[in-house]
């Protein structure tokens, strides 16, 4: 059976430039998108994090932003139903990823303030990345590849195309102005070949190699079933 590891925050804030904490943690749909189209393809996911903490959702995701009613509401009774594999992750420093056949990180906000700079999962991730094991990241989540260097280095991931939240989308969010830093900028210089789609809130996504991205929420499932295409389902 395909395994995948899905790396989610542990933050439940985003400390801004000013220094105030605004609410977050991981996107739902984000989640909940490709762990139902991984399950369906009878893939086995276990979810972990920074420290095993149970990973906070982000309310704004199961409001307007997250969708029109019937949707979100669709969204919070799959999340109460998978309350269990939430509230009980596995510890990330616990993990051996070489044991999974996919690593997949969902976004939100959570993974500026804490994944962005968690050495263990920075650690994975170059590991994975020489390794040529399948990798996934989603909106927010390619700011985890800045904890791959120490800052003195080039980063493993210099020279690979990749997407993920733009600027424009930001500033959609009503965040770019508030924000420490941006990460399509932050990608850039970090050498990637960034890459987003034409019109915002658009899906989009990119494979260079075994690395895959996403840009938005809306390449949830886009991305979850391109990986499921690819690598084959169980089974």
């Amino acid at each position: 059976m395909t395994a995948v590891l899905m790396i989610l925050t542990a933050s439940d804030h985003w400390t801004l430039k000013d220094g105030s904490r605004h609410p977050t943690g991981f996107w739902a749909e984000e989640f909940l998108a490709p762990y139902e189209v991984f399950r369906k393809a009878g893939w086995d996911v276990t979810v972990a994090t920074p420290g095993g903490t149970p990973p906070t959702v982000d309310q704004t995701s199961l409001g307007l932003f997250g969708g029109l009613p019937p949707k979100t509401r669709r969204i919070k009774e799959a999340l109460t139903e998978l309350a269990p594999v939430l509230d009980a992750p596995v510890d990330l420093e616990t993990v051996d990823h070489a044991t999974y056949d996919l690593v997949f990180y969902p976004g939100g906000h959570g993974p500026i303030e804490d994944l962005a700079y968690d050495k263990t999962s920075g650690r994975l991730l170059a590991d994975r990345l020489a390794a040529g094991r399948p990798l996934a990241m989603l909106c927010h989540a390619p700011a985890a590849i800045l904890a791959a260097s120490d800052g003195r280095e080039a980063s493993p991931f210099a020279g690979y195309r990749m997407t993920g939240l733009s600027n424009r989308e930001e500033a959609l969010n009503g965040l770019a102005k508030k924000a420490p830093w941006l990460l399509e900028d932050r990608l850039r210089e970090a050498g990637i070949e960034y890459s987003r789609a034409l019109l915002p809130l658009q899906p989009h996504v990119v494979v260079d190699r075994a690395v895959y991205t996403g840009q938005n929420p809306q390449s949830s499932r886009v991305l979850a079933e391109r990986l499921v295409a690819d690598l084959g389902s169980a089974s």
